[in-house]
């Protein structure tokens, strides 16, 4: 057994790949903020990928401002900034590479000024940003930011040191602009719709409290280009571990294991330069939105209306309902009959052909992907996956049955427990209000859809209430498998 360190890399398994290039020679010039498993199995990978193609000029500096992040400075600090990453494609094929793109790691509660000098510094050029769609502070209803973290509110009450990330971009945004240097480009690697468009507003919204002139300096120079992600990857867990141990003979604290397939779609306009990412997979494009809202109207979407009437009906993973013919059946009814409506022609895609290739990765036992890892925060993810699918097919009169039943789910999932008994694996930030709001559903049916701060006006659609109170009716009286069948075969 080999802990991986940067002194051991030459002694790993063959059929280990590990870095080619000098990692003492590379230059950081990007931060990125929330260094998880996604940013690991994503944006690190294909920057190792150029540092490896001989572009050594776009290594990365990760920053963690959570309680939480402070295992990922102890695990990077003792690998040397290295992991393992392993993927697997739907055939059950498994590669392992060690990615040494992160060549510094600032834990930000230890040394605040560390990380505003990092992002000060004329040399840092993007900072990009993983921190989860409730992460910006943008109100899903009405697209304002509202930030509601304690972080940020202390940030805005003129905090004298930032402990949110906006409060970080901001207060570096102003030092550069003091000191005449150029602003970097804000990267956000989020799964929301217009995320380049989410941050601008985020980060306009906090500077323009702080200094409206600094506000106004922002909107006319800093660089927020969007960005389509995908590559679906579990939390690391200790079979991962283990896994990672025992096939290839490496103790790693923190491996990722992804899936082989990935994609990242990119809007190239940039502040001050960019790494050569077109040369390593990365697809440049003026307009983002064809590819972003296929991705999220498909894929995250797709994840919404299996998860909640999967885990009622007592799956656990993934794979066990989108290898059963009645879940696929339902999921691809809700892909071509109510979501591929919704989109734009998407240029060099095949839809039918992406669809299947959907099912197929979501089929993958071996990546063994949870249900309950898709619904964290449902009340973030279902406005801006699912919803905007309902919202265009009423519009249009398009039919709403299954996102109506997806919605039903959710709420009944809300109450805690499966079919079975079971306690659902509820994880939101919003939990307490909607829990108020789904009490409501006894006397006065359809009371979820009155919280706006997820809904909005849409809860008050007629056509949109009747067929969630026949939804939830049907799944109350005779479960989530019936509920399907019943759809699919009218």
């Amino acid at each position: 057994m080999t802990a991986l360190t940067a002194a051991a890399l030459d002694t790993l398994d063959a059929a280990v790949e590990v870095p080619g290039y000098d990692r003492s020679a590379v230059r950081t010039r990007i931060v990125h903020f929330g260094v998880g498993g996604f940013h690991r199995a994503h944006e690190a990978m294909f920057l190792d990928r150029v540092l490896s193609a001989g572009s050594t000029d776009w290594g990365i500096c990760g920053v963690g401002v959570m309680p939480a992040d402070l295992a990922m400075r102890d695990v990077l600090a003792a690998q040397d900034g290295l992991y393992t990453l392993v993927t697997t494609a739907p055939d059950g094929t498994t590669r392992a590479r060690v990615i040494g793109s992160i060549t510094e790691y600032l834990y930000a509660p230890d040394d605040p000024e560390a990380v505003l000098a990092k992002l000060a510094d004329s040399e840092t050029r993007i900072v990009s940003l993983t921190i989860t769609e409730g992460g910006y502070g943008v109100d899903d209803a009405t697209g304002a930011f509202t930030p509601q973290d304690a972080a940020t509110l202390a940030d805005l009450a003129g905090s004298p040191v930032p402990a949110s990330v906006l409060g970080f971009l901001v207060e570096a945004l102003r030092r550069r602009r003091a000191a005449g240097t150029a602003p970097f480009t804000v990267l956000s690697c989020d799964n929301i719709q217009g995320n380049g468009h989410v941050a601008r507003t985020a980060v306009l919204g906090f500077a323009e409290r702080i200094d409206p002139k600094l506000g106004a300096w922002i909107s006319a120079e800093v660089a927020f280009p969007n960005s389509m992600v995908d590559r679906i990857t579990p939390v690391t867990t200790d079979e991962t571990r283990a896994e990672v141990s025992e096939r290839f003979g490496i103790e790693d604290r923190w491996p990722v294991h992804s899936e082989s397939f990935e994609q990242w779609v990119l809007e190239d306009a940039f502040t001050l330069g960019r790494p050569p990412l077109d040369e390593v997979g990365v697809q440049l494009v003026d307009d983002v939105e064809p590819y972003e809202l296929m991705k999220l109207r498909l894929l995250n979407a797709s994840h919404q209306a299996m998860s909640y009437l999967g885990i009622l009906s007592g799956a656990t993973f993934v794979h066990e309902v989108c290898t059963d013919p009645l879940f696929t059946g339902f999921l691809l009814g809700y892909i071509h009959e109510e979501a591929i409506p919704t989109l734009r022609p998407v240029p060099g895609i095949d839809l039918d052909a992406y669809c299947a290739q959907l099912i197929s990765r979501f089929s993958s036992e071996a990546i063994r992907d949870t249900l309950a890892r898709q619904v964290v925060d449902g009340s973030d993810r279902l406005p801006k996956f699912l919803l905007p699918v309902v919202r265009e097919q009423l519009a249009t009169g398009g039919d709403i049955r299954r996102s109506a039943l997806v919605l039903a789910a959710w709420s009944v999932f809300l109450e805690g427990r499966t079919e079975k008994g079971d306690a659902t694996p509820v994880a939101d930030r919003r939990l307490d209000d909607l829990r108020v709001a789904v009490a409501g559903e006894a006397q006065h049916p359809g009371a979820l859809l009155d919280y706006a701060p997820v809904f909005g006006d849409l809860g008050a659609d007629e056509r949109l209430r009747a067929a969630y109170v026949d939804a939830r009716a049907a799944l109350r009286a005779d479960g989530a498998r019936a509920t399907i069948a019943a759809l699919q075969s009218s």
